[in-house]
């Protein structure tokens, strides 16, 4: 593993692990939120689920979901080698390929294969 390659495993790490609902083996919803920069009841439109859904943070549907997310974000880490960079094009940049949407509204949509494809396809030099 080169050092760049330990460089953004760390930092990947170091996200996941920030998320962690104290003293549970689940995604926190809030902790989730904060490191979004959205208000805890904006999550719910982020991760495509009802609002009441996060009343209730060991509902494997929501953690399902928040996975998803972390999934998607995960793999833009590895890309830009910054989790603040790749939260910022996740929430913000359109992928012309997909009708100029964000990852986050493929994800809200259920589509987070073909964000992860989309992060493929950058990392074997396809054009953004």
């Amino acid at each position: 593993m080169t050092h760049a390659q330990l460089e953004r495993s760390t930092a990947i790490s170091g996200f996941v692990d920030s998320l962690q609902e104290p003293r549970t083996p689940y995604i926190s919803p809030k902790r989730l939120s904060q490191a979004l920069g959205v208000k805890v009841a904006n999550l719910a439109q982020l991760i495509g689920v009802h609002r009441n859904t996060l009343r209730n943070p060991s509902s494997e549907r929501l953690q399902g979901r928040m996975r998803e997310m972390v999934k998607v974000i995960s793999a833009a880490t590895e890309l830009t080698g910054d989790v603040d960079k790749a939260i910022y094009w996740y929430r913000n940049e359109p992928i012309a390929d997909y009708g100029h949407r964000t990852a986050a509204e493929l994800v809200a949509d259920g589509q987070v294969e073909a964000a992860l494809a989309f992060i493929r396809d950058l990392e074997n030099g396809a054009r953004g």
